[in-house]
């Protein structure tokens, strides 16, 4: 045997053993799994009761800051008003960020934008994000889910 048959056979070989598991792969990565129980897209955030958020420090004790928890983006607005949605980008799920200048969820693979409510304004987002209700008593912020 060569050395060039050899080495395609070996090659063969391979190819022949990991090829299911490539293709196991890319059936998995192209499921659907973010999929909410009704059949939407949207995904659901984690938290499944009310929680509080401490607004004294951190990112929220600022106008304009935000933070990511539980499955829930928490924005403090410029005027200092508390907005919280679901974080994660009705298009692909990536984690949403916010830009305090326009007062707008964005999200950084595709630019999505959503409105401080979580209503889509440009795409490719399909659907709007879940709101939920903020309640600010001294300094502790419940987000009520």
């Amino acid at each position: 045997m060569t050395r060039k048959e050899f080495f395609a056979r070996v090659g063969f070989g391979a190819a022949t053993v990991l090829l299911p598991t490539c293709i196991a792969g890319l059936s998995t990565s192209c499921s659907s799994d973010d999929s909410n129980a009704d059949g939407s897209s949207t995904p659901t955030p984690s938290a499944t009761s009310n929680f509080t958020v401490d607004v004294s420090t951190g990112a929220l004790s600022t106008n304009g800051g935000f933070i990511v928890t539980k499955g829930i983006i928490i924005a403090r607005t410029t005027t200092g008003a508390f907005l919280a949605v679901s974080s994660m980008c009705t298009h692909e799920g990536v984690t949403l960020g916010y830009d305090k200048s326009a007062n707008v969820f964005v999200c950084p693979r595709h630019n999505s934008l959503f409105t401080s409510t979580g209503t889509v304004i440009s795409g490719p987002a399909p659907s709007n994000l879940k709101q939920y209700q903020t309640t600010l008593s001294g300094t502790t912020l419940t987000v009520i889910v």
